[in-house]
């Protein structure tokens, strides 16, 4: 579970934009984007693809993902679904995304997923989602200078580093020195939303390639670190709502933050 408290972030977040849809006059130029949706997520315990857990909205884990894509980046940003378990569903379900399909996926782990999707796409940078992150517009908002400055980063939640999470350490000029759920002395979490540019893409595909197929992507971000010296800046968007769906108690808080977003569009709606 990777998790900002979905009600205390929002809180701290005075910018309006954090309370109603994003609609930015002009849009940053759209990435291409990549959501990882291969998984069996059998810890949730659902029969569907776990991206397609309905929320208290009535919309699915996916659908927020992509309705917060589009509302900052525009509708022309082109979205790719790395699909494995029961993929005709989230095909049926999302007509409209390019699709990549992972046929391992009872058997390999996100490393192997993403390899697929950035060995498909187009020249140029790549933002990725992990399939069950529920998170605000603002997130993305927050990336978007970084992804206009084709610059790699991970997204990173200072205010909790829980044992069973990605964490993170930084090397002397600030950038992500490590990255894994075994790290000792984590300065956050990594929250499953990362970019990597157009140039560290080519290192990224060669290290993904050489990790096992039980890796997660994080592994081959640390051998292009190590090895290839790709540089991913930390993007600290711990003051946003973002909830990493694992459990049915992460499901629970991530419908608590909608909710709470919900009852408080209105009112700055009137503010302006």
């Amino acid at each position: 579970m990777r998790t900002a408290d979905p009600i205390l972030t929002g809180g701290r977040d005075q910018r309006s934009h954090s309370l109603v849809a994003l609609r930015p006059a002009v849009a940053p130029t759209a990435p291409q984007v990549v959501v990882l949706a291969a998984g069996m997520g059998t810890r949730l315990g659902r029969k569907l693809p776990k991206p397609l857990t309905p929320l208290m909205d009535g919309r699915s884990i996916m659908q927020q993902q992509l309705d917060g894509v589009r509302a900052v980046f525009g509708d022309a940003a082109p979205v790719t679904a790395v699909v494995g378990y029961r993929a005709k569903a989230v095909m049926r379900a999302q007509p409209d995304l390019l699709f990549a399909f992972n046929p391992d996926f009872a058997v390999t782990n996100t490393s192997q997923s993403l390899l697929r999707a950035l060995r498909t796409s187009q020249p140029g940078g790549v933002l990725w989602l992990n399939g069950d992150v529920v998170f605000d517009p603002a997130v993305l908002d927050h990336a978007a200078p970084l992804v206009q400055a084709d610059q790699s980063f991970v997204c990173v939640d200072t205010s909790t580093v829980a044992d069973e999470e990605v964490k993170y350490t930084l090397d002397e000029d600030g950038f992500i020195a490590a990255l894994s759920k075994t790290v000792v002395g984590g300065l956050g979490e990594a929250v499953g939303i990362n970019y990597v540019s157009g140039a560290d893409k080519p290192a990224l595909i060669e290290h993904l390639a050489a990790c096992e197929a039980t890796d997660y992507f994080e592994r081959g971000m640390e051998l292009a670190i190590q090895q290839a010296g790709v540089r991913f800046r930390p993007l600290d968007i711990s003051r946003f709502s973002a909830v990493e769906v694992d459990f049915d108690d992460d499901l629970q808080r991530a419908n608590t933050w909608l909710g709470s977003r919900a009852a408080l569009e209105p009112l700055a709606s009137e503010l302006g």
